[in-house]
């Protein structure tokens, strides 16, 4: 074994152990890498306890990172630690207020050190959301907008303590090299007005802050309608919701279907956030928010363009619809 790893199990045994009441760990499977080389996801099955299975985050930074596309620098590494220290918080302190219409998983422990922290969750699996997506059907959009209007609802106005101030991975204060490296004279020039509508939002709540397909667990039940949980909390802060909206049809659907299904979806998902509203007994002004709200949805599919162009000129969600709609919010902006 390497010493992280030893190391690593070393800290889950005595932690888990404690915090689940299990004699002992019977198995630790890994589910994948984390981004750059940052750390691992386990699944550890339990012998005994409260949980027959949980799920380990381990974060231990390396000393250099191999970013795939290049973007190693000090801003991008502390960008990476920043994040985790926000995912750490928003366990203990956010993740609880979730409501069964978004459910997130549970945090059972949190231990940090200089080097690395260890995060120990309930596992999803375990509570039915174990099926993973690559391809969705209208259904599946379906849960999972109305898992944003849920979370948007639950936490409108909220404050975002501990998390980002502006959420999300791709916003303007955080992205500076990948705006630099923007070819896109007239973008590059209207990227501060767009971030600063954003901002400028009458209504803002937290955002997931990368809210895309993979980052929905699916319910696996075919007798009853599909519901997801979410994972992933990272980049949560506060924002326009519509900035999870637009980066989540982006993730799961052709540049036609986005076009096609645009009005559609919005519907959908303001229905959705209405009612989540309702349940919650808000007293926000309904018809504001989704004035609003429907105004932004372009200019926060422009803010996630305008990074994208940047970072990966030739990214596949770099298309006709994208340049269209990011022209038109261009001209109303500087107009």
């Amino acid at each position: 074994m390497e010493d992280k790893t030893e190391l690593r199990d070393a800290i889950a045994s005595e932690l888990v152990l404690s915090v689940t009441g299990a004699k002992a760990i019977v198995s630790a499977n890994e589910i994948q890498s984390l981004w750059s080389g940052y750390g691992q996801i386990l699944r550890l099955q339990l012998d005994g306890g409260n949980y027959p299975s949980v799920i380990l985050k381990y974060i231990s930074p390396p000393n250099s990172s191999d970013h795939p596309r290049g973007w190693n620098t000090s801003l991008s590494h502390q960008r990476k630690v920043r994040s985790y220290q926000v995912e750490s918080t928003w366990y203990q302190d956010y993740a609880s207020r979730s409501g069964k219409n978004c459910p997130v998983p549970a945090c059972l422990a949190v231990k940090s050190s200089d080097s690395e922290t260890v995060l120990v969750l309930t596992d999803l699996d375990t509570q039915g959301y174990d099926l993973r997506k690559t391809s969705v059907d209208i259904e599946d959009i379906h849960a999972c907008l109305k898992w944003l209007a849920n979370f948007h609802a639950t936490f409108l106005n909220s404050k975002a303590d501990g998390l980002w101030q502006c959420g999300t991975y791709w916003h303007l204060e955080t992205r500076p090299d990948e705006l630099e490296a923007l070819s896109d004279e007239a973008l590059r020039q209207a990227a501060p007005a767009i971030d600063r509508a954003l901002k400028q939002s009458r209504y803002q709540t937290l955002v997931h802050g990368d809210a895309k397909l993979a980052n929905f667990c699916f319910s696996g039940d075919p007798a009853v309608p599909v519901s997801v949980a979410a994972v992933d909390f990272q980049y949560v802060g506060r924002g326009c919701g519509m900035k999870d909206l637009a980066y989540f049809i982006g993730s799961c659907l052709y540049e036609d279907q986005c076009e096609a299904m645009e009005q559609e979806l919005l519907d959908y998902y303001f229905l959705s956030l209405h009612a989540a509203l309702s349940d919650l007994q808000s007293e926000v002004d309904w018809y504001d928010l989704e004035q609003d709200w429907r105004a932004l949805y372009p200019v926060a599919w422009a803010d996630f363009h305008r990074f994208i162009k940047g970072w990966s000129p030739g990214h596949w969600k770099i298309n006709s619809y994208s340049e269209r709609l990011t022209a038109s919010v261009i001209r109303k902006l500087t107009s």
